[in-house]
């Protein structure tokens, strides 16, 4: 049999006296969470339970995207979740993992590759009412938690990237930068992540792939209403942030060009004394006004004009 003790990466839960709660061994209408299972447990999964070869090896196929299918007696969902990190660099990434989601007559698979923030809720007990009995609707308020996970994600972007924009006003700093960058690539997947769950959810929708009951229509609008919100707002982001990358992308190539605008002047005015002093370290005598002072003088004054001349210029072409 499978494992069953707490850090399985098989667990079994059942809907028992009101509570979702984890059971030693499976039972008809309990929830089969599998996390990062081991060969030994896929072999288990599919020789025990009977379930499909492919579909346990597409639920740990973290380039899966997301879709519903059917063969025979069984039901595959994979969904795509958000998940949030932190780099060595402390930058802070968004990306998306996909979940397979298997009902058969007797139980209700959960698969993926890896613990993440739906199956850690759900196991502590944070979907409220979570029956796995009831399947369709077992799977309706995973989504729906899912998809108001997305939005959760969504609005943390928008904050870092707000906050990162008003950091970036009083000075450049790589870090920041490479923070934004980061933040849109995560709204890229989000993005796409978004618009493969819709297909899915509409599919399911239908009625034709999992068998809908009256009461879990309502359930089932609101979760496509929160994918829907959610692809808007990542789309509204991105664009947000596309448009904020591209007006710091100016103001640094402005900065570029007004450096090395000083620098030319700098340079411009240094080159005076280097010339007038060469001129005059020229040994002969028949150079006119041949006299320290002369040098000097000629020096200073030709600086302090040519460096008027170019500020001034510099200051009609703003």
């Amino acid at each position: 049999m499978l494992a069953d003790s707490g850090e399985n990466m098989i667990n079994f839960y059942g809907y028992i006296n009101g509570v979702l709660t984890q059971c030693d061994a499976p039972s008809v209408g309990c929830w089969v969470s599998v996390v990062d299972p081991t060969p030994q447990e896929v072999r288990e999964l599919i020789e025990d339970y009977g379930l499909d070869s492919g579909f346990v090896k597409s639920a740990l196929d973290e380039e899966e995207s997301s879709r519903i299918e059917r063969e025979d007696d069984q039901t595959l969902v994979i969904i795509d979740t958000p998940v949030s990190a932190i780099d060595d660099d402390k930058t802070k990434n968004f990306y998306t993992l996909p979940m397979g989601i298997i009902i058969t007559d007797e139980y209700v698979f959960t698969i993926s590759i890896r613990e993440t923030q739906i199956i850690s809720e759900a196991t502590r007990g944070g979907i409220r009412n979570l029956r796995p009995d009831f399947k369709t609707r077992f799977v309706l308020q995973l989504l729906l938690r899912i998809s108001a996970l997305f939005l959760t994600y969504l609005k943390q972007i928008d904050k870092i990237s707000s906050a990162a924009e008003q950091e970036l006003h009083d000075a450049m700093k790589n870090e920041l930068l490479m923070q934004l960058l980061a933040l849109e690539k995560s709204l890229v997947y989000f993005s796409t992540s978004l618009k493969a769950n819709e297909a899915t959810i509409e599919k399911i929708f239908r009625g034709r792939v999992i068998k809908l009951y009256d009461e879990d229509q309502d359930l089932l609008e609101d979760v496509l209403i929160e994918m829907k919100q959610a692809i808007e707002m990542a789309s509204i982001y991105t664009g947000i942030l596309s448009s904020m990358m591209d007006g710091f992308s100016s103001i640094i190539s402005n900065n570029q060009s007004i450096v090395m605008w000083r620098l030319t002047i700098v340079t411009i005015i240094l080159q005076i004394p280097n010339i007038m002093f060469a001129f005059y370290g020229i040994n002969t005598n028949d150079i006119p006004f041949n006299h320290t002072w002369v040098a000097l003088s000629l020096t200073a004054l030709l600086t302090g004009v040519t460096a008027f001349a170019l500020l001034k210029w510099k200051k009609k072409n703003k």
